[in-house]
């Protein structure tokens, strides 16, 4: 596996993941939305009902986008989100790999992506890019995607350049979410990877990469995972950067927030 992913780039690994554990996080991730979803639609859904659970989401969306956002903000932190990107499995990977000393690059991310729900087609679908851009951590940084769901083509699974991670860092238009590469790529290459419920895809941070198109009315759940590597010379020489800025709102985010009452009902 550690000579198909330096040749390569990346590696897929099928069935890594117990399906249960996965499930639970698409289970805990569908309930934080179903609260605020019954709060501003007025309406219970069934999370284990795809196409009337999702299209809640698309109105959800329409309707409060503020909420929408904090909510998918509250799903970043599920715990069995980060419990999972902390298992000794992991860790015993990234060590398989060639990692000394492994240590989390950023925190864990959910991705739920559809056409439906972006505002400029930023969030829905990413052209060609390389994730070291936003990292900047170690020259052998990893990242590990897998989808909650089953992931196709229709679906809008990633596709990938295989041995693009050794071309170094291309040029890129910063302007965008993540970077989007300006130079010229072999179109003809790409590989269009497919996944089910368990499997892993590990890949070097340079491997350039894109979403593919959603073609259906669903939503294409995933989690990305970052790690760097403190053994690595250069992220030593560099004074391990840190690009990914954490800070808390200066202001009350709600206003005359909470009242005394407020305390006294919670710890009555």
């Amino acid at each position: 596996m550690k000579e198909q992913f330096n040749k390569e780039g990346y590696v897929i690994i099928k069935n890594f993941f117990n399906k249960e554990e996965i499930a639970l996080i698409y289970t805990e991730a569908r309930k934080l939305f179903a609260i605020q979803i019954e709060r501003v639609l007025g309406k219970k859904v069934d999370i284990n009902n795809k196409d009337e659970f999702e299209k809640a989401m698309f109105d959800f969306f329409e309707a409060d986008f503020t909420t929408f956002v904090n909510t998918g903000k509250q799903v970043q932190h599920l715990i069995s989100l980060h419990r999972l990107g902390t298992d000794p499995k992991i860790v015993d990977l990234l060590k398989s790999i060639g990692y000394d000393f492994p240590i989390i690059g950023v925190r864990p991310a959910m991705q739920f992506n559809s056409r439906y729900l972006s505002k400029g087609g930023s969030h829905w679908k990413l052209g060609a890019h390389q994730d070291w851009r936003t990292g900047q951590g170690s020259l052998d940084s990893i990242v590990m995607w897998f989808p909650l769901v089953d992931c196709g083509e229709a679906l809008g699974s990633l596709q990938i350049l295989p041995a693009s991670h050794k071309d170094g860092l291309l040029k890129a238009d910063t302007s965008g979410y993540l970077g989007s590469i300006q130079e010229d790529l072999p179109e003809e290459q790409y590989v269009q990877t497919e996944f089910e419920v368990g499997d892993l895809l590990v890949f070097s941070a340079f491997l350039v990469h894109r979403s593919g198109e959603n073609v259906t009315k669903n939503i294409r759940w995933s989690v990305q995972l970052r790690y760097n590597n403190i053994a690595e010379g250069t992220f030593q020489e560099r004074g391990f950067p840190m690009p990914y800025i954490y800070k808390p709102e200066a202001d009350l985010v709600t206003p005359n927030f909470p009242e005394k009452q407020h305390l006294e009902t919670v710890f009555a």
